[in-house]
Parts: structure tokens; C-alpha cells; sequence
């Protein structure tokens, strides 16, 4: 009977202990992903989740999805702070300097203390990496990454006697297609030759018009600004002649959220926007269309952009290393290969272009290489200490001199100013 007993008992702690070994078991890490909306991009991420935890059981990894940019960096400030964060985030690459200053985040080349680690960090294109390089260290891994590119609708240009096939090479030749592509009835336009947004990411674009005209918007410390450069003049002016001196794009600011449709609804014949709106054109045009590097001025140019993957700090070893194996994982080359062709955003290493899917891919859609061999151009995208402000400062004053409220020189002047303000307390 004592023997019974004992023996029910010892099965019985065994009972109890084994759903507490397999807990231990498994490690949990979470991150946030901006996206203001369901759809496709929650899908795939979820599917990414999916496979990972299939082929890595003892880890359970769960994507937050956090709405817009700026909603997801204010939701991982505050949750951080409250010892209540994710392990990792997705976030603007321009929120390193950020980050970095609320001490918030990791740096991946301290982590990398064998060698595979050190050539997972080295196998991304050096355009994308170069707004996390701050201090000598590496804060930011690279996945939902963009440059800005032309579109161009081909029958438009054929029905004005333009060569179909061959987008604006310059400045010139795109102020003078644009003329030729703006369709009037009247005094209503029916199509307007090109639009360039300004509304959320003005000084984006913006960014892309001043490097070609030959201007660096901030320094790499992220502790000055150079807005009124006169190149920085020239280039904004050149925008406001678009609308103005060429009549050939819609007077004012033009929406960032409205463009894409526009150009789908043939309203406009040129658009620039990012390789990130690319699988968005591609399934819903409804007229061949192009895609092209941005004309240049004195050289070519485009800021990178988009999110990298952040690793913040606190939480255990073992979530570090879990969470470690994951950002492999989602940043290998087939990953990347495939999360390039579903969005349109671009793969991020070398050798996600050298996958058979990839290769494939091109050879059916040219168009997919553009932004990735525009990344010879790039430059890192505008980038500060207290970055929020300095670029609304910048934003808002495109849009003043986009709407007439001031000259682009007076307008830039002023932006200049109050980035000289905010950024004095980093100077070292």
C-alpha cells in the first residue's frame, strides 16, 4: 500500500514537472513591426514567425504590430521604460541617434564574438548600413529597406511622341517631358506630367533633389546640418518650378499617401516615390509602366530608407540569444530574396540577388533591380540626435516654400537655425 502510494505520488510530480520543463524549454521574444493597417504585410510577417518557430521549437517568437513609424518607436520608448518592452523592434533607420540617446538599444558588433556572427553583420550592402554605423559601432540591421525611384507610365509618354522606353535622364529632361506629358482640358488638368510628395516624409524627397544638386543634408556624428546650402536652395527651388515656371505638377504640397493612386488613376504620368509602393504598381496597373533611377542634376542621387531591426537592452541571455538567432534567420538571403519580391522593399545583401527565386524574378521583371542598383548613388538617410524635430523643422519648411509662404531661401534659413538650436547640446 506504502509503495502504491509513493508511486502515484512520484507519477504524479512527474505529471506536474513536465509541463513545467517543457516552459523552461522554450524561450519567448517578441518585437514590434510598424504597420498601420492589416493586410499582406501582417501575413507575411506572421508566415515568417510561423516558420521560424517550425524549424526553431524551442523558441516561441510573437510580432506586435505597433501602427505608424513614429507610433511604434513612442510605443517601445514608453514600454522599455516601464521594464516592459519586446526584445526587438523595427524601426526607422533614422532613430539610431534616438535610441542611442535613451540608451535603449544594443549594438550588434558587441555581440558578434564568433565569426559567423561577424559575416552575417558584413553581408548587407554598405548604403544600408551606414545609418547605423555611429561611435565605431553597428546599431541597426537592415530588412525593410528602400531607396526613392521614378515611375513612369509608357503609354503616356508614347501618346506624346516620347520614347516609351527611356525615362528623363536629368533635371532638364524631366521638367521638359513633364511639360509634354501635362494633359489640359481647359483650365482642368487632366494629367499632370510629374508629382513629387510632400506631406509625412517631405524632407525625404527633399533629401533625394539636394544630394543631386550636389549637397550632404547632415554630418555622420549627426551633430550638424547644412539645409541652406545654396545647393539645398537650388534644389528646392527647382521643385517649386515644377509646379510654377514648367506648370507641369500639381500647385503646393502634394500628398504622400495620395500618389501612388494618383499614378495608378493616370492623373499623373511621372511619380517619385519608393521601391517600397513597387509590388503595389506591379499588381494593380493597368498600363505598362517604368521604373527608373531619379534624374540627376550634378550627380545621380537618393537617400536610403526604411526600418532596421533594433535589439534593445535588459531582458535575460538566453532571449538575447534567441533573439540573436532570429534576426539571422529573418535576414538571410533567402529571406530576403523573398521579402523583396512580396513588397517591393529591397533585398538587403548581395547574395539575396545571386537566389534562384531572385534571379528568376528579374529576368521576368527588370524593373525589381532598379532601386538596388541605385544603391551605388545612395546616401544614408537625413539623420540627427533629437531627429524628430530637426527633420519637422526641415518638412516644414519645404512645405512653406512649396506653398508660397516663403522663399526656399528664407525658408531653409530659418530650418537651419532652429537645427543649430536643438542640436548645440551634442556638440562634443
Amino acid at each position: 500500500m506504502i509503495k502504491a502510494t509513493r508511486r502515484a505520488l512520484l507519477g504524479a510530480a512527474a505529471a506536474l514537472a513536465a509541463p513545467a520543463i517543457g516552459r523552461a524549454a522554450e524561450t519567448e521574444i517578441s518585437f514590434y513591426f510598424p504597420v498601420a493597417v492589416g493586410g499582406p504585410i501582417t501575413k507575411i510577417i506572421d508566415s515568417y514567425a510561423t516558420d521560424f518557430m517550425r524549424e526553431n521549437p524551442g523558441i516561441k517568437v510573437t510580432p506586435i504590430y505597433a501602427g505608424t513609424y513614429q507610433d511604434t518607436l513612442t510605443k517601445a520608448q514608453t514600454a522599455l521604460k516601464a521594464n516592459a518592452g519586446p526584445q526587438m523592434a523595427v524601426l526607422l533607420s533614422t532613430d539610431a541617434f534616438s535610441l542611442i540617446d535613451g540608451d535603449l538599444i544594443v549594438p550588434f558588433d558587441t555581440l558578434a564574438s564568433i565569426e559567423t556572427d561577424r559575416s552575417w553583420l558584413h553581408s548587407f550592402y554598405p548604403a544600408f548600413l551606414r545609418n547605423g554605423e555611429i561611435d565605431g559601432h553597428l546599431w541597426g540591421v537592415p530588412f525593410q529597406r528602400s531607396t526613392i525611384v521614378l515611375y513612369w507610365n509608357k503609354d503616356a509618354f508614347r501618346a506624346v511622341g516620347l520614347e516609351p522606353e527611356r525615362p528623363p535622364a536629368n533635371w532638364a529632361e524631366q521638367a521638359d517631358f513633364a511639360q509634354k506629358l501635362t494633359k489640359r482640358n481647359g483650365d482642368t488638368v487632366e494629367r499632370w506630367g510629374v508629382q513629387i510628395p510632400a506631406t509625412g516624409f517631405a524632407y525625404w524627397l527633399f533629401q533625394a533633389l539636394a544630394t543631386e544638386a550636389g549637397a550632404t543634408l547632415a554630418n555622420s556624428d549627426g551633430t550638424a546640418t547644412d539645409f541652406a546650402n545654396p545647393a539645398c536652395v537650388a534644389a528646392l527651388q527647382y521643385w517649386i518650378d515644377l509646379g510654377g515656371k514648367y506648370q507641369a505638377h500639381p500647385p503646393g504640397v502634394v500628398d504622400w499617401g495620395t500618389t501612388p493612386r494618383d499614378f495608378l488613376e493616370q492623373k499623373v504620368a511621372m511619380i517619385w516615390t519608393t521601391t517600397g509602393n513597387l509590388s503595389n504598381i506591379k499588381t494593380s496597373a493597368k498600363f505598362p509602366f517604368g521604373v527608373a533611377m531619379l534624374p540627376a542634376d550634378v550627380q545621380r542621387g537618393s537617400p536610403t530608407g526604411g526600418g532596421n531591426f533594433y535589439l534593445f537592452k535588459a531582458d535575460s541571455q538566453t532571449q538575447r540569444e534567441a533573439s540573436l538567432q532570429f534576426l539571422r534567420w529573418i535576414s538571410s538571403a533567402e529571406r530576403a530574396a523573398q521579402w523583396g519580391i512580396a513588397t517591393g522593399y529591397v533585398a538587403t545583401r548581395p547574395d539575396a540577388w545571386a537566389t534562384p527565386v531572385m534571379q528568376r524574378y528579374v529576368a521576368d521583371f527588370p524593373a525589381a533591380a532598379v532601386a538596388r542598383d541605385q544603391l551605388q548613388y545612395a546616401v544614408a538617410e537625413l539623420s540627427t540626435h533629437d531627429n524628430q524635430r530637426v527633420t519637422q523643422a526641415l518638412n516644414d519648411a519645404v512645405q512653406a516654400a512649396l506653398l508660397g509662404r516663403k522663399t526656399p531661401d528664407a525658408a531653409l534659413s530659418e530650418a537651419q537655425a532652429t537645427a543649430t538650436r536643438l542640436l548645440r547640446p551634442f556638440h562634443r
